[in-house]
C-alpha cells in the first residue's frame, strides 16, 4: 500500500489483482447486471487510483475500496432508475408470447417522395399561372406570412384590395388544383 501511494504502478496493479474479483462480485450483487458490475469495478479502481494520496492508512485498503465500490454501485442504480431506455435487442412479452421488436422506418418511401415532389411542382406551377397582382399578394400573405396590413403597405394597396386579391388568388388555386386532386 505504501509503495502504491508513492506512485509505483506495479504496487497498485497488485492491489487491483488482489481485490478485483471481490469488487466485481460486490458490484454484481448490488446492481444485478454483469455490465454494470464491470463498470462499477472500473470506476472503483479509477477513483481509488485518483484518490490514493488521500487514503489515510488508519483503516484497511479493502475497507476503503469496498466503500468506494458500494457508492459506485448505488450511483449506477440511481442512474438506471432515471434511465427509461429499453434495449432494442430485448423482445416484448405479451400474454406470455414473445414478440420481437419491430420498428417502423419513418422516412418517406420513394413513392411518397415522388408524390411530394409532384405535388410541390403542381402547386408551384399553379401559383406561377396566377396573374402577377394575385401571385404577389398570395406569396406575401400565405407563403411569407405577412399581415394584411403589411402586405397592403408594401404594395401600396388598400387593405380591402389586398383581401380581394388574396381571395381571388386562393379561389383560382383551388379551382386549378381541384382539377388535379379530384
Amino acid at each position: 500500500m505504501t509503495a502504491a501511494k508513492a506512485g509505483h504502478y506495479e504496487a497498485f496493479e497488485s492491489l487491483v489483482n488482489r481485490y478485483e474479483h471481490k469488487i466485481y462480485r460486490l458490484g454484481l450483487n448490488i446492481t444485478g447486471n454483469p455490465e454494470d458490475a464491470e463498470d462499477v469495478l472500473q470506476e472503483t479502481f479509477l477513483k481509488a487510483f485518483e484518490n490514493l494520496p488521500k487514503f489515510r492508512e488508519d483503516s484497511r485498503f479493502y475497507t476503503w475500496i469496498v466503500r468506494i465500490a458500494v457508492n459506485q454501485a448505488l450511483m449506477k442504480l440511481r442512474k438506471r432508475r432515471t434511465d427509461r431506455s429499453v434495449s432494442l435487442d430485448d423482445p416484448i412479452e405479451e400474454d406470455g408470447e414473445v414478440i420481437p421488436r419491430d420498428f417502423a422506418d419513418w422516412k418517406p418511401n420513394p413513392e411518397q417522395l415522388l408524390g411530394r415532389t409532384e405535388t410541390r411542382e403542381r402547386l408551384e406551377k399553379a401559383i406561377q399561372d396566377l396573374p402577377p397582382s394575385f401571385r404577389t399578394v398570395f406569396m406575401l400573405r400565405d407563403v411569407e406570412g405577412l399581415s394584411t396590413e403589411e402586405t397592403a403597405e408594401m404594395l401600396g394597396l388598400t387593405i380591402s384590395a389586398v383581401k380581394a386579391r388574396l381571395f381571388r388568388a386562393r379561389l383560382r388555386l383551388r379551382e386549378e388544383l381541384s382539377k388535379v386532386f379530384k
